[in-house]
């Protein structure tokens, strides 16, 4: 039996989930599909932005790589404008890197920070894209001008950004949780100190931007709600756990359609939540590597998930000739992602 155990545990795809072909010589740092149509984005600590075309025709998937550019430094973040067309990436040359897929041209460079930029997001409400770094300034451009319109000062670094406009929420070293309302960027409309006892690791705000989602290194997530009158409804949960090992929450994405969401963790798992009822929809089967990012596409019918180290036990613990970086295609299920009312609440929420 202990041989066959091991032989599970080695298991870098144990949900049968479709392979996209030819993934990055290194750890992923970031997944994005264009809002418009299923193209997936891929940066890496291999200095490179990927692009795939993914094919789907009935229940047969496939992935064509399309194109790549190149960084001077590992990449970190990356986003896609409204048009569907244009891609952001940022990382430790400090830099954004604007790249357009149509055009076959070389990316330009439209922002620039004093450290390695960590997030990215391009706003179309306000026609702007938002750069957070761990310089501890959050810069918004206009793509016209060569300087940034506005720099606001964080407390600390940037570790995570999510944008629903007129929502925006910051999270930063020290379990800082700034939010913004993007009608008055300029000023700090709540400065929260996180639920969650641990450093932040990734943060979403609600589809209708009551409030937002907030995961730690130490296996859990808080949902938080901005109104005061709405505090009895926050609560935390733990997930990403095994025993007594704990691992980091990595990854947060609500479905664009249902409105539940997705984590995904350094234990390798993947799961899908229902925050109003809070109950966990399903628990997928762990993968042999931790999951460091995952995102859905535009219309929800497509998880896209990274299987590869992400560091956390530092270089001994990583071996440059196994090594081996993936990234997957999940299609879920109504019955993963659709919401339920809890079974005995007689159909109340």
């Amino acid at each position: 039996m202990a041989t066959f155990g091991a032989a599970a545990t080695s298991n870098p795809n144990p949900n049968k989930s479709i392979e996209v072909t030819q993934p990055p010589s290194d750890s992923v740092s970031s997944l994005s599909f264009s809002p418009k149509a299923n193209f997936l984005v891929a940066t890496s600590w291999d200095n490179q932005v990927r692009c795939w075309e993914i094919t789907r025709s009935g229940a047969t998937v496939g992935s064509v790589p399309k194109a790549s550019i190149s960084h001077d430094q590992p990449v970190l973040c990356s986003t896609w404008k409204d048009d569907g067309t244009t891609v952001f990436s940022g990382g430790c040359d400090k830099q954004v890197k604007m790249w357009s897929l149509l055009s076959g041209g070389q990316p330009v460079t439209v922002a620039m920070h004093d450290a390695p930029i960590k997030e990215v997001a391009w706003i179309p409400e306000m026609n702007m894209l938002a750069t957070g770094s761990w310089d501890k300034a959050l810069k918004y451009w206009d793509l016209r001008q060569p300087n940034p319109v506005h720099t606001q000062q964080l407390p600390d670094r940037c570790y995570a950004m999510t944008v629903r406009h007129p929502l925006m929420v910051v999270g930063t070293a020290d379990r800082n949780l700034i939010v913004f309302n993007l009608q008055q960027p300029q000023n700090e409309y709540k400065r929260i100190t996180s639920p969650l006892k641990y450093q932040t690791r990734c943060v979403a705000a609600f589809p209708d931007q009551q409030g937002f989602l907030v995961g730690s290194i130490e296996g859990r997530v808080g949902v938080h709600h901005l109104d005061d009158a709405q505090q009895s409804k926050n609560f935390t949960f733990k997930c990403h756990r095994d025993g007594n090992d704990i691992y980091s929450v990595n990854s947060l994405n609500f479905h664009p359609v249902h409105h539940t969401f997705a984590t995904a963790g350094s234990d390798g798992a993947f799961n899908f939540w229902d925050k109003d009822s809070k109950q966990r929809l399903k628990a997928m089967s762990r993968c042999s590597l931790p999951i460091p990012c995952s995102t859905f596409n535009s219309d929800g019918s497509i998880f896209a998930y990274s299987v590869c180290y992400d560091w956390s036990k530092g270089a001994e613990n990583h071996n440059p000739q196994t090594a081996k970086t993936y990234i997957y295609l999940h299609l879920p299920q109504e019955s993963e992602v659709k919401g339920k009312p809890r079974v005995g609440t007689s159909g109340r929420k």
